[in-house]
């Protein structure tokens, strides 16, 4: 049993609890596989097994999906539902586990997310390991000593994360689920082109999620879409220590195109909108990352006369 191997996709899920699955997996004795980086094999494989419909993240989630359905006994696949009544998921969180179950004979390890149903990260973990034939103090262990790891780690990436609030450099933060920003098609060419640029780049995702939680209520009080809050929270944040913001989003995302064009009737910052839809020319968006930075550049200047 010990010689499975757990297949991990890199997207969706994987930018929120990736080095805690692996942690918790390797803990337990078994082999990881994390999915490559994205190419355009993997999110055509995404695409032609989609509909219309998708955004183009779950579009990719799929691809990754069927790349390691092919080597791994299991892939890991949660349903992610609410974090409370008032911090829900959006439908794709709540949906991955049953689309990925009707693509075909793919061996799911599933687990649910509900804090409104009692249902809690340990739980899902405890189900997971059990399933895979270790007893309960060994899931238990394992899964204590990735979520310190986790947690370390998520620290570290927070402070640094804060630190560039204070850089001399051109600042700029970048508002997004990090499943988009740091793919490789998805965000990549967008951070290295700004970076390319010195730009430093502040990362929404990478602040005090209970703190951007309660600062969203300043531009939106009826949010319930937690991933959503703690982005615009970050904005709230550290507005008064940035000189730009860039909203990065996969078209059609519902959640974002809500929550996002809300706040743009709502701050003063100069800001983009960046909608990447499954096109593999980058060029119009650099144009309009061009131009924005000119912008940013020339009114920090005035501001500094």
């Amino acid at each position: 049993m010990d010689n499975i191997k757990i297949g991990i996709p890199r997207s969706l899920y994987y930018y929120y609890f990736g080095y805690l699955y692996i942690n918790f997996f390797n803990y337990l004795g078994f082999e990881v596989i994390v999915s490559p980086k994205t190419n355009k094999k993997i999110l055509e494989d995404g695409i032609n097994n989609s509909n219309d419909e998708m955004c183009l993240s779950l579009k990719n989630y799929i691809g990754h999906i069927k790349y390691l359905s092919e080597i791994c006994d299991y892939i890991v696949v949660p349903r992610i539902e609410d974090y409370n009544i008032d911090n829900q998921t959006c439908t794709n969180f709540l949906a991955t586990y049953d689309i990925v179950n009707n693509l075909g004979d793919i061996k799911l390890l599933n687990y649910n997310i509900s804090v409104t149903n009692r249902e809690n990260e340990l739980k899902g973990f405890m189900k997971m390991g059990l399933e895979l034939g270790k007893d309960k103090k060994q899931i238990k262990n394992a899964y204590i000593r990735a979520k310190i790891d986790s947690s370390n780690k998520k620290d570290r990436l927070i402070r640094e994360n804060m630190s560039k609030l204070m850089s001399k450099k051109t600042k700029i933060l970048l508002i997004g689920h990090p499943y988009n920003l740091y793919d490789s098609l998805i965000g990549n060419p967008i951070i290295n082109y700004l970076s390319n640029n010195n730009i430093e780049l502040i990362y929404s995702n990478l602040f005090d999620e209970n703190k951007t939680n309660k600062l969203s209520h300043n531009l939106s009080s009826e949010c319930y879409f937690k991933y959503n809050k703690e982005n615009i929270g970050s904005l709230e944040l550290c507005k008064s220590l940035i000189d730009g913001v860039i909203f990065v989003t996969s078209f059609p995302c519902g959640p974002d195109s809500l929550v996002n064009e809300l706040v743009f009737r709502k701050i003063d910052i100069p800001f983009l909108n960046i909608v990447v839809d499954d096109s593999d020319n980058n060029t119009g968006i650099e144009t309009r990352l061009e131009s924005y930075i000119d912008i940013i550049k020339e009114r920090k200047k005035i501001c500094q006369k």
